[in-house]
């Protein structure tokens, strides 16, 4: 049951990061990579409020397998993160590289910490 639970929380995470992906990125014209930024930032945030709710006892061990391994882990992408940091750099884009390196992690953090608070206020 463990795999089968992780399994279907990829297979709605993955077309989401897909589509949320090529929606950011096709209002934008940039080379900076919106889209990775908010799957990856809205995967912090999912992880985070799920997290606070684990540790208010609000969330069980089925739906952090379903949500928290198989959703956030297919929906937030590390790999493209560092493709996409690397290939700014090597075409001479050095700032976007060092401010998506920033603000990822920067802004990553804040909403995993975020989600956190805000879980354990509404279950506390």
């Amino acid at each position: 049951m463990t795999w089968l639970l992780v399994l279907l929380g990829g297979a709605v995470g993955a077309p989401l990061r897909y589509l949320t992906d090529r929606y950011v990125q096709a209002r934008h014209d940039t080379m900076y990579p919106w889209g990775t930024f908010v799957v990856n930032v809205s995967g912090c945030l999912v992880l985070g409020i799920l997290t606070g709710a684990a540790t208010s006892g609000a969330a069980n061990s089925p739906l952090l397998l379903f949500l928290g391994t198989g959703f956030c882990g297919a929906l937030t992408t590390y790999s493209t993160f560092s493709y996409e940091t690397l290939r700014l750099a090597r075409t001479g884009a050095r700032f976007y590289a060092t401010a998506n390196v920033v603000a990822s992690v920067t802004v990553g953090l804040g909403a995993a910490y975020s989600g956190t608070e805000l879980a354990q206020a509404i279950w506390a």
